[in-house]
């Protein structure tokens, strides 16, 4: 029972840490920017979560959505005045950039809400202290990794819809495939990556709110190694891809629950790395993601 309880903790982790990819993977798959402030935002919505609950006395799903507009307009606002300037401009000017935007927030919510960390206990966590038991009692899982693993799933079902059906989720596949073919065609570009930052922030507001709930503390660097994880995963489920992003973030989770539970807490970290760069020795491209030559 204790490997199953284990692997239950790493699913519902590996739940967050594909949230998160998920984000990752459609602003580099759509507009080929790597967002490494796309963490501080997850660190955003736990605020605006938290104070949610404790100011307005909101329900947790309610806040959650409340975060979720937040980290939107947010995620809309830094694409607008920090990567649409450098559309033209060298990856490395946007790298940097990246990096300025996620000191910024981090900062930013220093300076607002303090250095000490915040607690969610008795404030906000989904299902209480309460858990489901199976087996007569020897199996315990918390409600929080329920809903989850659940959000999880339908997110990814929700969004593999979204983008294979819907015309805004084909604008989006044409501007992944050249930005030019697709601006001739009436796709209106800017506003197509606009979108895609917006629902990578939300998304991240969701994993902030679920992370938070599993941890019951909050500071401002509380998204930086979620956020460094989650790229991770991207990548090792194959970048660009959403079913890769979910399968890489499960995967990890996995991995590093067993890690600590097996091998060692403090070397968990390196334990989940260390395979990332061992499935890209064999596999460049990520498990499910395809290799595409460059035209040049």
């Amino acid at each position: 029972m204790e490997f199953l309880s284990y692997l239950i903790s790493g699913i519902s982790l590996g739940s967050v840490y594909a949230i998160i990819a998920l984000g990752y993977t459609m602003v580099y798959g759509i507009a080929k920017m790597l967002n490494f402030a796309h963490g501080d935002v997850i660190m955003v919505g736990g605020y605006i979560s938290l104070l949610a609950m404790n100011t307005m006395g909101l329900p947790w799903y309610l806040a959650m959505i409340l975060a979720m507009l937040v980290c939107t307009v947010l995620g809309i606002v830094i694409e607008r005045f920090a990567y649409k300037p450098l559309r033209a401009a060298p990856s490395l000017a946007v790298l940097i950039t990246a990096i300025g935007v996620s000191y910024f927030l981090q900062n930013a919510a220093l300076l607002i809400f303090g250095p000490n960390p915040k607690s969610y206990q008795n404030s906000f966590i989904i299902g209480g202290e309460s858990n489901l038991e199976l087996f007569g009692g020897q199996l315990r899982i918390s409600y929080v990794a329920i809903v989850t693993v659940a959000l999880c799933v339908l997110i990814m079902i929700a969004l593999s819809l979204f983008i294979g059906r819907s015309r805004l989720g084909k604008a989006m596949r044409a501007c992944s495939e050249d930005k030019g073919a697709a601006q001739l065609m009436g796709i209106n570009v800017n506003r197509t990556i606009s979108l895609t930052f917006a629902i990578g922030s939300a998304l991240a507001a969701i994993a902030g709110v679920l992370l938070c709930s599993s941890y019951s503390t909050l500071m401002p660097t509380t998204g930086s190694m979620p956020g460094i994880k989650a790229f991770t995963a991207a990548v090792f489920g194959g970048i660009g891809s959403i079913p890769g992003a979910f399968l890489g973030g499960i995967l990890l989770g996995i991995i590093e629950s067993l890690a600590k539970a097996y091998i060692s807490t403090q070397l968990a970290n390196s334990v989940v790395f260390a395979v990332l760069i061992v499935v890209l020795l064999v596999r460049p491209a990520g498990l499910l993601g395809k290799y595409v030559p460059e035209k040049v």
